[in-house]
């Protein structure tokens, strides 16, 4: 009999039963669904049983811990995961052989404790909090997770052409005059950018992990895997040509911005924009990142730290039932002292 995966509907990564609560867990992200919940996604799951025989071998592979002899199944990105037995970490080296091969690293400089304390206190004082952020066994499990990412270094020369305008207002006893005085404006200049970090898995929100920068990129080392001991990792899926030219468009959008703030002008209205990247460097680093995933009312919300500074990022939704009782409780303190006040006049 063929095996069959349900994929996440939130990561695409396999899904495992849980028969003691009758659902489906994602043991990557967090997301827990019910049957109703696959069957909505049951297009993708269609399409998953046509596709799995084609590439079966391309999205799991088994490893044997070298501890206990236990089998590990690792999806294709993985790179460092735990032995689900002896808890070991299980690093695999062949994923990190030629192209995949690291040359830098930042190691973790926040533990588990630390990621724990700075969540907690991102919920502090917020008494609408739902239940779900509160849970142990929702904060245990957050999860240190070396993320792939590309580096970029480079030179860029920028040029802007436009029209500038300069207005001078002035009065007289009996007229206010305005002189408007339009130029022809050219600024040129060379710009050196350094680490400009471009997010090198799918699997990741961008947005999330370009919140938590920056890194501190002093602290680079060159990779060796004892690093990721005790640590998940995770390897890129996102090319390098794709993350340069990811990384160009941040630099000349920086090179524009930075000609502009040089014209001192009432107005300027850009005509023309052109750059040329005159040398450039690209490497593919792994960065720390604590994550968690807390799924309330079908939607999933994901903190993250960074793994090296501490920033932490993550928006906590208000319990409605705890906003309805907590406006019940106002009316009828609100009501009382009303009454208690009407009485004695």
């Amino acid at each position: 009999m063929k095996a069959v995966n349900h994929k996440c509907p939130n990561c695409n990564a396999n899904l495992k039963y849980n028969p003691k609560n009758k659902n489906w867990k994602c043991d990557y992200c967090g997301g827990i669904f019910t049957l109703k919940d696959l069957n909505k996604n049951k297009e993708n799951y269609e399409k998953t049983k046509v596709e799995q025989s084609k590439n079966k071998d391309e999205e799991m592979d088994e490893y044997f811990c070298q501890d206990c002899g236990a089998k590990i199944v690792a999806s294709k990105n993985t790179s460092a995961t735990f032995c689900i037995y002896c808890k070991n970490t299980a690093i695999l080296k062949n994923r990190l052989m030629d192209k995949f091969s690291p040359t830098k690293i930042i190691p973790f400089a926040k533990t588990k404790e630390d990621a724990i304390e700075a969540f907690k206190k991102v919920g502090k004082g917020k008494i609408l909090m739902p239940k779900e952020f509160t849970l142990p066994k929702n904060i245990e499990e957050l999860t240190g997770i070396y993320i792939p990412f590309w580096l970029y270094t480079g030179k860029i020369k920028g040029k802007i052409t436009g029209k500038g305008n300069k207005v001078r207002t002035w009065s007289t006893r009996d007229y206010i005059y305005t002189e408007t005085k339009v130029y022809s404006i050219e600024r040129n200049g060379e710009f050196k950018f350094n680490n400009i970090p471009v997010d090198g898995s799918v699997r990741f929100n961008d947005a999330i992990m370009n919140s938590i920068e920056p890194f501190d990129y002093k602290e680079l080392f060159d990779f060796n895997a004892s690093y990721l001991s005790g640590f998940l990792a995770e390897k890129y899926d996102v090319e390098a040509n794709e993350a340069k030219k990811i990384s160009i468009d941040r630099a000349r959008e920086t090179c524009y911005n930075d000609l502009c703030s040089t014209i001192a002008f009432s107005s300027f209205v850009p005509e023309e924009k052109n750059s040329e990247v005159l040398e450039e460097k690209i490497d593919y680093v792994l960065l720390p990142v604590w994550m968690v995933n807390i799924k309330y009312n079908e939607k999933l919300y994901t903190f993250a730290m960074n793994g090296q500074t501490g920033k932490m990022i993550g928006d906590i939704p208000y319990d409605k039932k705890k906003a309805f009782l907590l406006w019940i409780i106002i009316f009828i303190i609100s009501f009382t002292l009303l009454a208690i006040i009407t009485y004695f006049i």
